[in-house]
């Protein structure tokens, strides 16, 4: 059974850091490419980050330079650390593993950026 589960979200002030993480399990982990969406009200889903299972990343514009993506092949889990925190940061974080054509979502986590 597949399964991947966000954890870590909460509310932060502008300016400040938060790490969420999402642990996987059912998946082909070390060579699945994982990636973070997230989801603002009103809005639809964007793609924030990627990392390969090489190691390789990509990030959005709205979030490069603030925001790294890593993950642990032990731990079959991928964490999105954010920096910086902006309130147009607010939103649902969702993690995603692609392995071939099989792609799986989180539940999501809420991350809310306000002073």
């Amino acid at each position: 059974q597949v399964q991947l589960v966000e954890s870590g979200g909460g509310l932060v002030q502008p300016g400040e850091s938060l790490t969420i993480s999402c642990t996987t399990s059912g998946i082909s982990f070390n060579i699945a490419a994982m990636g973070w969406y997230r989801q603002a009200p009103g809005k639809q889903r964007e793609w924030v980050a990627t990392i390969l299972s090489g190691g390789l990343t990509n990030y959005a514009d709205s979030v490069k330079g603030r925001f790294t993506i890593s993950r642990n092949s032990a731990r079959q889990t991928v964490y999105l650390q954010m920096n910086s925190l902006k309130p147009e940061d607010t939103a649902v974080y969702y993690c995603k593993s692609e392995v071939g054509r099989a792609d799986y979502w989180g539940q999501g986590t809420q991350v809310t950026v306000s002073s």
